[in-house]
């Protein structure tokens, strides 16, 4: 089910009324509640991947139990949760990576004849996400930072929670499983706070991501015939597309989650407004970043150890990070692009630097800053082709013919067209408002107008806009992850 769809216009609303004024009586009733309705949301799309969902939650949950059971004695309790890593991650590679490296064997050895070894089978929406999270549930529990829960619907309503299901935030257990074990009281602010939030994702995700996203789709697929300017722009509207696909999804999770009572970190914080790659990555995808830091990066040696070895500790999160994106050659690359831009803020000892917001406590940036922002922007847009190639032989041709001396000639043909004027106008208001908000939780937070006409006219202008571009659903990008 899509957040931008009639079927989640209805399904959530009533949601909402049962969860409140039915199920809140009682809290195991609400918890068991909030599991059903999330499977209902999954099983919308495909209903037979529910029992990969749930054995996965179940998987997780007995080992739970079983590594408390052993801590006395720490070899088991190892080893349970070791073989509880290997089965989620085997089911993971099975559904997602087996046809890539079956093809990439054929390639090599069998002159690239597939028949008979590939399996051709869906990939669940979302499996690396909820597979994730549910890992870091056993990985807590067995480095004794939280006692295993012994309510199995707790769990379930842990891993499966509707909003952050399929494409996050990649939640903790040690945040997110304790707000299912006390009550929940529903408050208002935090309500209207959530619809906001609501509000804002879905102008990112359907104003400004799905305008941008007709526009690339048709450059990159006839990527050949096109000018150097129209390629360069279809790059930059790309990191622009996958801007507000994904933290358009994050905004809207996030702020359902309010509505229920339940708070989900943040997930983004304005990533394009970044100083170098290593603020980039403090603000992009923040709770799979994190991930990757917490259980790979820290336990390899993170960076109390040699310089050779903080190297080789980047690269290793940099190339899984890519690789967890997908299975094409072209996620490996752009993970081993970012890697390398990395390299000189940690051999420099710079890649802690800016911890800060850009610009505190002032409008505008100054020119270093300005500089600075556009050259990390630039990096990024680069590493954005790689990812949106189909392969890295389309990604070589576009980026050469991106740069071809007719890059440098007008661009105003582009311009007298009405959806990319459109589409230029929604990601420069999206820009200017998250500047002027990039201090806050998240960009739409306009609770301090004092005036309630002026947030009230501001809302139904934005949905109005948001009403006006609800045509074809497109899906969200991190779906197919």
């Amino acid at each position: 089910m899509l957040f931008n769809s009639i079927e989640f216009a209805v399904f959530l609303p009533v949601v909402f009324l049962l969860y409140w004024f039915v199920f809140n009586r009682n809290l195991r009733l609400q918890n068991l509640f909030v599991v059903v309705v999330s499977y209902v949301f999954y099983g919308w799309w495909d209903w037979r991947f529910l029992l990969l969902i749930a054995f996965t939650s179940l998987c997780s949950y007995v080992s739970g139990l079983l590594i408390a059971k052993f801590h006395a004695n720490p070899r088991k309790a190892k080893s349970i949760n070791v073989i509880n890593i290997v089965l989620n991650l085997l089911i993971l590679g099975v559904f997602k990576y087996y046809d890539f490296f079956a093809t990439s064997f054929a390639d090599l050895f069998l002159g690239g004849k597939t028949d008979g070894i590939l399996l051709k089978v869906i990939l669940p929406v979302g499996i690396s996400f909820y597979t994730f999270q549910a890992l870091s549930y056993s990985i807590d529990v067995y480095r004794g930072k939280m006692e295993p829960t012994q309510d199995i619907i707790q769990f379930f309503a842990y891993v499966s929670f509707f909003p952050q299901l399929v494409a996050g935030p990649i939640e903790r257990a040690t945040n997110l499983l304790p707000q299912f074990a006390k009550p929940r009281t529903f408050d208002y602010e935090t309500g209207v706070d959530g619809l906001r939030q609501i509000l804002w994702g879905l102008f990112k995700k359907m104003v400004v991501a799905d305008s941008c996203a007709v526009f690339v789709d048709q450059v990159f697929s006839s990527h050949q015939t096109q000018s150097g300017s129209t390629l360069l722009l279809a790059a930059v509207f790309f990191a622009f597309q996958i801007y507000g696909d994904f933290s358009g999804y994050s905004d809207i999770a996030i702020g359902t989650a309010k509505l229920f009572g339940i708070k989900l970190m943040r997930n983004f914080n304005v990533p394009y407004f970044s100083r170098d790659i290593a603020e980039f990555w403090r603000r992009w995808h923040i709770s799979l970043t994190t991930w990757f830091r917490d259980y790979v990066y820290i336990p390899m040696g993170g960076s109390r150890c040699s310089k050779a070895k903080i190297v080789r500790n980047t690269f290793t999160i940099f190339l899984l990070s890519g690789f967890w994106h997908g299975a094409n050659w072209t996620f490996i690359a752009w993970g081993a692009y970012h890697a390398i831009l990395f390299l000189p803020l940690i051999l420099l000892g710079k890649n802690r630097k800016y911890r800060d917001t850009v610009a505190e406590g002032r409008l505008l940036p100054n020119l270093k800053e300005f500089g600075q922002m556009l050259l990390t922007f630039i990096l990024v847009v680069i590493g954005w082709i790689i990812f949106r190639a189909e392969s890295i032989g389309q990604a070589w041709e576009y980026f050469c013919g991106m740069w071809s001396w007719e890059t440098l000639s007008a661009c105003y043909k582009f311009f007298i067209q009405a959806d990319i004027w459109k589409t230029s106008i929604a990601i420069l208001a999206m820009l200017v408002i998250e500047w002027l908000s990039r201090q806050k939780i998240y960009a739409f937070s306009i609770s301090s107008i004092p005036s309630p006409w002026i947030r009230t006219t501001i809302y139904y202008v934005l949905i109005f806009i948001i009403l006006m571009n609800f045509g074809t659903q497109q899906t969200f990008i991190y779906f197919q992850f």
